[in-house]
């Protein structure tokens, strides 16, 4: 247990449960302590119900308790209180007038305590004398006020005298001796108690704590082959564990931490794939634009005027080019880092379609490729940025005629379902096989029967990049050899949407 549990998280589960125990020992002992007491009061109450009324009948029977001038009989209560001490030294009785007020008692005579109160509540004796003391019922004591205590009463009507004979059956003679016999007994009861508690939390603690922590240590145990390096490391039946939630939350974090870790590698083999076709693309233009200039510097005063010119045409390709391809890693890079938010606005994009279809009129007839325009008569308004989407067309046009041969044909179409708007451009290239085209738009990829020497660009994948911008995609329908299409959509206006969302 030491191994996989530290030391200090033991001592806090055995502290934790010595202190349970203590505390559930203590609330044992003191409501123990409690009943206890409620149930001898209780059994001497109803032991001792008859005592007030037995005292009337057998004391009062031959001798009244008031005398002739109306006044009390104090001998006659003193014999009674000497005789009801003789039998049990824990009682004291008292004459109350039928509105509780304290008439007379041999104790007060002796002891007048200042907190001694001269009225006791009626209700508690009535409700005693009703239930003929088979109730448990606690009444005031006129020397303790703040005590509540169990007592027997009895009414009189002796010579047109009433009230009430009033014997408190716990006094403070009684409470002193019960208090203290109690007491030793619980504290003998609370010190073995605590022992016993010790040496059973002792044996059941160790084995609790191991049970309890049986599938803490198996997580423990399998953080530590993870931390170790084995990857592969999980808890096993983790929906099943006692602690299911940390065993299925450190198995979630696993799988994530080695998908994240695959995915690392993956963005490293890119990162040196982007380098390595970076560093050849960029240095294709430079070292052309570097022999040639190199060439005017040696040969310029014996080269014609048509070839000086020739020479800064290919220059000014090779730069055009580079320039190209650097305004594609910024573009690229901007829209990977998520630095360019769409400016969205209605607009015509059959108007668009034919714009980038006159501009690449030039560039089909030096290539020899023809280029149509296919467009559903009344197209709606869509909802877009117009400069983001013509990007788009640019990049995908650039795609079609760099791999559209001699003689072929690229097809710009546009058609509506009413609620979205179409938008592909058709290509007679080499086509992309299928197990290529789930990867075609990745930075600087290319299908596998594109020329070697075509180059392998951003443009698809700056395209994918703009579509997700606007909530949309992007499909390819291609086989070998039977060219490309590319096909996305664009939600068509209404007054709902919000512009520059």
């Amino acid at each position: 247990m030491n191994k996989t549990l530290s030391n200090q998280l033991v001592k806090k589960i055995i502290l934790t449960f010595l202190l349970l125990i203590l505390v559930m020992g203590i609330g044992y002992i003191f409501l123990t302590y409690y009943f206890t007491t409620k149930y001898f009061e209780e059994s001497s109450q109803r032991l001792n119900a008859n005592v007030a009324s037995h005292l009337i009948e057998e004391k009062f029977q031959n001798a009244s308790p008031f005398l002739a001038d109306g006044e009390i009989n104090k001998p006659l209560f003193g014999d009674i209180m000497h005789d009801m001490m003789a039998v049990n030294r824990g009682i004291e009785v008292y004459l109350l007038g039928l509105d509780g007020s304290v008439r007379y008692s041999v104790v007060l005579d002796h002891e007048r305590p200042e907190k001694a109160i001269p009225h006791v509540a009626i209700a508690p004796i009535e409700e005693f004398i009703q239930s003929g003391g088979n109730q448990f019922i606690l009444g005031d004591d006129p020397l303790e006020p703040l005590q509540k205590k169990i007592f027997s009463a009895a009414k009189f009507d002796i010579d047109g005298n009433e009230g009430y004979i009033y014997v408190v059956l716990a006094s403070q003679e009684f409470e002193k001796i019960t208090s203290g016999l109690i007491g030793s007994y619980f504290l003998r009861l609370g010190f073995f108690a605590s022992l016993a508690t010790l040496l059973f939390t002792a044996l059941l603690g160790t084995l609790v704590i191991w049970y309890l922590t049986k599938n803490l240590r198996e997580v423990i145990r399998t953080v530590e082959r993870f931390r170790e390096g084995d990857m592969t490391a999980r808890i096993e039946n983790a929906s099943d564990s006692d602690l299911s939630s940390l065993a299925l939350t450190f198995n979630n974090m696993a799988d994530t931490l080695v998908d994240n870790i695959e995915k690392l590698k993956s963005v490293e083999s890119l990162r040196r794939e982007l380098v390595s076709n970076v560093s050849h693309d960029l240095r294709t233009p430079l070292a052309i634009m570097q022999g040639y200039i190199e060439t005017l510097q040696i040969k310029s005063a014996s080269m014609s005027e048509q070839q000086r010119n020739e020479y800064l045409k290919i220059i000014q390709k090779s730069g055009v080019k580079l320039n190209g391809l650097i305004q594609q890693l910024f573009e690229y890079s901007k829209l990977e880092a998520k630095q360019i938010h769409p400016v969205k606005e209605p607009f015509q994009i059959s108007e668009l379609a034919s714009d980038v279809y006159l501009n690449y009129q030039t560039l089909a007839k030096e290539k020899n490729i023809t280029i149509e325009l296919n467009a559903q008569k009344g197209l709606p308004l869509v909802f877009g940025d117009i400069s983001l989407i013509e990007r788009i067309l640019q990049n995908l046009m650039d795609n079609a005629m760099k791999f559209t041969p001699e003689n072929g044909k690229v097809t710009i179409f546009l058609d509506s379902d009413n609620q979205q708007v179409f938008i592909g451009i058709k290509d007679t290239g080499p086509g992309i096989p299928e197990d290529q085209q789930s990867f075609i738009f990745e930075r600087f990829r290319k299908g596998g029967n594109y020329p070697k020497n075509a180059g392998a660009g951003l443009g698809l994948a700056i395209v994918k990049k703009i579509i997700e911008l606007h909530e949309s995609t992007i499909d390819i329908i291609s086989k070998p050899n039977q060219g490309a299409t590319f096909r996305f959509f664009l939600p068509t206006w209404n007054e709902e949407m919000v512009y520059n969302s």
